[in-house]
């Protein structure tokens, strides 16, 4: 790699955390990565991650700026900060005025993408990280590439809620979705990795973590996904309920006297695997625990899996045809006890399970999970910053990520 060739920085900022990438225009794997996390804290540090080599250093400037000018240090420190071309920023929700990756312009725009009423736990901080780099690199692009812009290609059938279309109409109110980098880029992965047609395929990605979210893909594009306005719906995850019955939650409030911020608060911090255990929202420590006779947990994840198998059935339903099941995401990657239980349960769509070859991916190796054929059960290994290098390289003017 010639040593000027351009370098894309990719920031994905949370509300007390700051994780980068440095990739070279045209490279599939990045230069080196890393982590600022417990901003705001006094024990504030930031990792840096290269070529497999770890450090971590305190910051004494603990807040975002602190952990974006200790990575302008690290990147003249490696010869790379006159390298580096443009940003990228991961956001979560761009509602229906940002559709697609775009250059942000100024700071109105900044206050735009801050203030979206339907990610207010992560817009706010995704502002901070943008207003923290066009303060480090005021002469560079800043691009701004958004969760929900995979899922603008659903149609109405699969958007619209059956509430009075004036909510729709006047606030905005609809199905966005969510972790679309992590669905187009593990959709687009499948198919190359398992010779699929990329103009006639038909792929459901289970994004599994502490958020979870499922999408239905049909020929590179989204049709359907789980997660709804906000981050809340569809699967059951680590704190968060998935889909629940309003009248469940009506009938809460009025015993409880929980307000709509208290019912809020349950709902994405109180609940999924954590609330229904009362043990972890780690699915490593409800597995063990499951393993070693605890009923309740293995009760939990049943939830969870049944869950996941509900959608992904009706997933399916919103496709031509199936091809295969695409598992990614922290507990789709390591899980195999996840994926096993969730591919016994799936014979009706024709998936069988391979349990030595499911045992043996683990650990950021993909690998095909199943004996069937068609469709086919497969672990990808997600890699959301690279889907925002390569958007931040093609809207900069540069030479195009390789796909």
């Amino acid at each position: 790699m010639p040593t000027s060739s351009p370098l894309i920085l990719v920031i994905n900022s949370g509300s007390s955390s700051l994780k980068f990438a440095i990739y070279p225009v045209g490279e599939r794997k990045p230069l080196a990565s890393g982590l600022a996390e417990r901003l705001g804290q006094p024990d504030a540090s930031i990792r840096f991650d290269v070529d497999g080599d770890k450090t971590r250093f305190p910051l004494s400037v603990t807040d975002h700026q602190g952990a974006v000018d200790a990575l302008m240090a690290f990147l003249k420190e490696h010869g790379w900060f006159e390298r580096v071309a443009a940003v990228g920023h991961r956001v979560v929700n761009g509602g229906e005025r940002f559709t697609e990756s775009c250059i942000v312009t100024d700071d109105a725009m900044i206050e735009e993408i801050g203030t979206c009423p339907f990610a207010p736990l992560h817009n706010p901080a995704h502002a901070i990280g943008l207003r923290a780099a066009v303060r480090a690199f005021p002469a560079l692009k800043q691009v701004a590439v958004f969760d929900t812009a995979f899922h603008q290609t659903m149609k109405p059938e699969a958007y619209l809620y059956a509430l009075p279309r004036k909510y729709y109409r006047d606030l905005g109110v609809r199905r966005y979705g969510a972790h679309g980098t992590s669905h187009q880029y593990v959709s687009h992965e499948t198919v190359r990795l398992l010779g699929l047609d990329p103009d006639d395929s038909g792929v459901v990605v289970c994004h599994l973590g502490n958020g979870s979210s499922a999408t239905a893909v049909w020929n590179g594009k989204c049709v359907d996904t789980s997660m709804g306005l906000t981050p809340l719906e569809g699967l059951v995850m680590g704190t968060r309920t998935g889909d629940v019955d309003y009248g469940a939650l009506a009938y809460i409030a009025k015993k409880t006297g929980l307000d709509v911020d208290g019912l809020e608060r349950m709902a994405n911090r109180e609940s999924g695997l954590l609330g229904l255990s009362e043990l972890s929202n780690d699915c490593r420590t409800l597995t063990e625990a499951a393993q070693a006779g605890n009923h309740q947990a293995e009760e939990t994840l049943d939830v969870f899996v049944f869950r996941l198998c509900r959608y992904i059935g009706a997933l399916t339903a919103a496709l031509p045809r199936l091809d295969a099941v695409a598992f990614t995401g922290g507990i789709g990657e390591n899980s195999a006890y996840i994926r096993a239980k969730t591919l016994k349960r799936l014979s009706a769509l024709g998936l069988d399970l391979d349990e030595e070859a499911n045992a043996g991916v683990f650990g950021g190796r993909s690998g095909i999970v199943s004996r069937s054929r068609k469709p086919v059960a497969i672990v990808v290994p997600t890699d959301e910053e690279r889907v925002i290098a390569e958007d931040t390289a093609r809207l900069a003017g540069l030479l195009p990520v390789t796909a």
